[in-house]
């Protein structure tokens, strides 16, 4: 029998992905469902590299941050459990301290829309399960090699888990896109974002005397907070931002 390590995790919510995921790396295959992870590598490859298993953390966490720009959903993932399978049936345990992240909100309500023989023609549940898991690969792909995914792709989980200063982090996906790409002009017309989207995301987070917002002292008197659907508008253009500079990256790295 082949000497194996197997590297596990747990997370929560349980159905975050709401399907498995199953993916087939160079050096390890990848697994993700009901709240648990496994990834699977033979141990000779583990044994050269002792960085491997902060790689890996690193792909599976990007995996998690790239369903949360769809979602809008923190999660929480675990540290690393280590297992190795020895070819007498021995196996080894290393157990690692748990991180945590803050806590999960509401679910979504789906809707099956079928014609009169009972073919399905629209599925919201399917739909959002084949977003989840294509941005998740994208995620997980370009978080490790370019600082700039990796930057946005922390912003959007800042504001996740930091509401109080939602659209400060959301801001810094524009900002960041802009620096990354050379200028605002270049960034809209290479990601496909409009003006309106652009400007509005920036009127949201500096011009509007919200408390999410960049410059609060400089409205102390007429606070207040942003509404649910301002806080909507602006998810929805920076998760906007954060996919299209994702699929820019794709279509011009193999």
């Amino acid at each position: 029998m082949e000497e194996k390590v197997y590297i596990e995790w747990t997370y929560t919510p349980e159905n975050y992905f709401e399907g498995e995921v199953e993916q087939n790396r160079d050096l390890y295959s990848l697994q993700i469902n009901n709240g648990s992870v496994r990834a699977v590598l033979v141990s000779s490859t583990y044994d050269k590299d002792n960085k491997i298993l902060g790689r890996i953390h690193d792909e599976v966490k990007a995996f998690f941050m790239g369903t949360q720009v769809v979602s809008h959903r923190p999660y929480n993932l675990s540290k690393y459990t280590l297992y190795r399978q020895h070819s007498d049936g021995r196996k080894d345990v290393t157990v690692f301290p748990d991180s945590c992240v803050m806590e999960f909100g509401a679910g979504t309500v789906d809707v099956i829309v079928t014609d009169s023989t009972g073919k399905v023609i629209a599925d919201t549940k399917a739909d959002r399960i084949r977003e989840k898991l294509e941005f998740a690969k994208l995620s997980a792909k370009h978080n490790s090699i370019d600082p700039t995914a990796k930057r946005i792709l922390s912003s959007y989980e800042a504001s996740v888990n930091d509401p109080a200063n939602e659209l400060v982090h959301l801001y810094e996906i524009r900002d960041a896109l802009k620096k990354r790409i050379g200028s605002e002009r270049t960034a809209r017309t290479s990601l496909g974002i409009s003006e309106t989207d652009w400007k509005r995301l920036g009127s949201l987070s500096n011009n509007e005397p919200l408390r999410q917002g960049r410059h609060r002292g400089q409205n102390f008197d007429t606070l207040r907070d942003a509404t649910n659907e301002e806080l909507a508008e602006a998810r929805k253009i920076a998760k906007c931002m954060v996919i299209a500079y994702l699929k820019y990256l794709d279509s011009n790295i193999p």
